[in-house]
């Protein structure tokens, strides 16, 4: 073993994927790009760290709602440059050509692009002033069955990302979980 540097050891847990956060306040959507998440439970719940510099954070703290768009790697040159810019300063559906679709339970746009998309209700502020950890309840799922590409991608955390590769069916061995996964 060699030493790895500290701060660097958060590349090895990084829980991706990879997803798009939109917000709507003021009657102004904004989508940011968003890689510091993960599931705390099934419902699903979602733990999820959206700065205080960054401009959804207010919309995300004033509505208590959002939207988690999870992305295919077809529009991963989207989603990287999206994270490069702020909705301050540019309408980021209009700059890089992403669908705003209506929610059902949230003003927060869907994204037509995406994979998939979770409308999310924040639950739980505790943690926002000393973490910018929000606590999210999703309370509708939709997906896109029609799309060719499926494969989500993970930050590394260095710039580089890993793509969803080949699926391992171990289904018969999860038998503790069998009311999740169908077998």
């Amino acid at each position: 073993m060699k030493e790895l540097l500290l701060a660097r050891a958060f590349r090895l847990i990084e829980p991706g994927p990879v997803v798009l956060l939109t917000t709507s306040h003021k009657g102004k959507a904004n989508v940011m790009t968003m890689s510091w998440l993960m599931d705390v439970e099934f419902t699903p719940q979602i733990a999820c760290i959206v700065s205080e510099s960054d401009y959804s954070f207010k919309a995300l703290r004033s509505t208590k709602e959002c939207v988690i768009g999870i992305p295919a790697v077809d529009i991963i040159g989207k989603v990287i440059d999206l994270g490069n810019c702020s909705g301050k300063d540019v309408n980021k559906f209009t700059k890089f050509k992403l669908t705003p679709l209506p929610a059902e339970k949230v003003k927060a746009p869907l994204i037509a692009e995406c994979l998939a998309n979770i409308e999310c209700r924040v639950i739980d502020t505790i943690l926002v002033k000393k973490y910018n950890l929000f606590i999210l309840e999703g309370i509708k799922a939709w997906i896109d069955n029609n799309r060719k590409e499926k494969r989500t991608f993970h930050a590394v955390g260095d710039g580089t990302f890993v793509v969803d590769g080949r699926r391992i069916n171990l289904k018969k061995k999860m038998v503790k979980w069998k009311e999740i996964i169908n077998i």
